[in-house]
This record gives C-alpha cells, structure tokens and sequence, in this order.
C-alpha cells in the first residue's frame, strides 16, 4: 500500500484544504514542497504540465484538483465521511461554490494593495514582481478573470451574510451539521487566505458566527505528516504501477473513446493541457495515462466539474 503524498506550498489557500480534509480524515501522509511559482519541474514529471496546487499522489496515481482530492480520501476512509450520507448533493454543491465565487472574492480581497504589502513586506521586490507576473499567467486564460476589488468589497457582505445565515441554524454547529463535511473546508480555507495579514483578516472578524465556526474547523489540524523530497516522490512514481481502474461503466458523451489520444485542461483558469492516452470516463472523473522520463508510467486523475477533453 502506498503512502499518501501531497504536493503543496504553505500559503496555498487550496493547500490548506487539501491539509485539513487530512486532518479531518486522521491520515498519515509525506510532505513535498513545491515552489509557488512557474516552473514547477518536479511536479510537472508527474503531472505533465498541471500547474496549480495542491497536488495528490498515491504510488503512480497522481490527483489533480481538491474537489477530486476530497472523493479519493473518502475511498481511503470513509469515516469521518467529507460527503454525510444523504447530503453528498448538497455538500458537493456547496463546496464548488466555495471554490469558485467565494475563492475568487477571497483572491481580489487578499490581492488587494495594502494586504500584497504585508504579506511580501519581507519579500525581495525581485519576487514580487516574478510573482505577480505568475499569477497573471494563471489567469490569463480560461473562463474567468479576476473580480475588481471595488465589486468584491461590495458583494463581500451578502456572502457573509449567507453563510451566517447557515450557522445559525439550531440542528448542528457546522455548515451542514454535526460534524464538518468538504463544504467546511472548501469555504474555510478561503477565509483562513484573508486571515493571512490584519488588512483583511476584520472580513472575517467582523461575522461572529463564522470566526468562531472557522476556529473551530481550523483546529482539526493536519493530521500526521512527515517530509519528502520531490525527487524521493518521482522515485516512488517510477517504482510504482498504477492502481486498477474504477470499477465503473467508461461514459462519454462527446464521443472519446478508450485508448484515444487527448488532453484534458481546466476552463477557469490555469488551463495549460495535460496530454494523454484516455484510460477512464466515469460520472466524477477522469483518468490519463501517460509516460514521464522520471517518473514512470503514471496515471493523471481530473475531476469533471470544471475541466474539458480535446481530442490530439
């Protein structure tokens, strides 16, 4: 059986999810650190060319994108479940609205000017500048830009609002109960981003319920975890087989077939194509196969939701 390994970076807001759904599941897993910016060549062997963090690998499995992250560890554990039996709808659905309009209110705020201040006050302005330039890129294509920060301060307040709503509900202390479920983590580490400096940490402050709803779910932790270096991960990689495929009907509705040449990409942002040969098409996800000098025969794993297949 092989280890769980996550490729992250610390101020990595999808990172943060990524740490405490291990937390939550009381797994053991390796650390590898990842630079926070282009080029990541390591973790590009692996992924042949998916760029955003964080990254999940089990053996030659490697898996793309924290929405998929979050299914896999609940095959790895069921209990504490991510997905609360008879409310995996509304858990999942939540969460992807966590992920993208909440996490993309957070992003303007936490990008604003006087928060980029404090958190690279320490910074060589060398690096900011090679950041900003990254972060650019990743939005540079794909289906969504960055809000404008004047319309994120003003929507900010609903959604506050909304989920103070939630919270304050009488049939649980959670999102959607009695215990956290993937829609806690996908809106916590959203907030825990603007927690990062004192501009914008008050956006969370200033809503009761939800800091002390979020204290709470970020004190589930991390779970145990050791350091790995990223070569040790692509010689796990190289020495490993992938795992049997999902036992689930291939369905594809564009046509794709088993076996066929394609790249698969996300459509928001960070869209750099991932090529492959077309293993798996299931209701949740979908599976490359492909070859890397270092690390192996490696099978990529991609989440429907949010992602496109192109035929090569």
């Amino acid at each position: 059986m092989h280890e769980i390994i996550l490729h992250h970076y610390p101020t990595s807001p999808f990172a943060e999810k990524a740490r405490l759904m291990l937390g939550f599941k009381q797994l053991s897993w390796r650390s590898v650190a990842i630079p926070p910016i282009m080029p990541k060549p390591d973790l590009t062997a692996l992924t042949g060319g998916y760029r955003r963090t964080p990254v999940l690998q089990i053996g030659a499995d490697v898996y793309c994108d924290t929405a998929l992250m979050a299914r896999r560890l609940e095959a790895e554990k069921s209990t504490p479940a991510l997905f609360p039996e008879g409310q995996e709808f509304v858990a999942a659905t939540l969460a992807q609205w966590a992920d993208s309009v909440l996490f993309l209110h957070a992003v303007s705020l936490a990008f604003q000017p006087e928060s980029m201040a404090v958190r690279f006050a320490q910074v060589p302005k060398e690096f900011v500048q090679v950041f900003s330039k990254d972060r650019a890129a990743l939005f540079s294509s794909g289906s969504v830009a960055r809000i404008p920060l004047e319309q994120a301060k003003s929507q900010w307040p609903v959604l506050m609002a909304r989920l103070q709503q939630q919270l304050a509900r009488e049939d649980g202390e959670f999102l959607l109960g009695n215990a956290p479920c993937v829609a806690d983590f996908a809106v916590a580490h959203c907030l825990w981003f603007l927690k990062g400096t004192p501009v914008t940490s008050p956006l969370v402050d200033n809503y009761p319920e939800v800091a002390v709803w979020l204290s709470k779910i970020l004190g589930v932790g991390h779970g145990s975890y050791s350091e790995l270096s990223s070569e040790d991960a692509l010689t796990i990689s190289r020495d490993a087989s992938p795992a049997a495929l999902p036992d689930e009907a291939f369905v594809e509705p564009n046509g794709f077939k088993l076996g066929q040449q394609v790249s698969i990409s996300a459509v928001d942002y960070g869209t750099e194509p991932v090529a492959g040969e077309l293993q798996f098409a299931g209701v949740e996800e979908l599976i490359l196969r492909r070859e890397d000098e270092r690390a192996g025969v490696v099978h990529v794993h991609f989440p429907r939701i949010g992602y496109r297949i192109d035929a090569l």
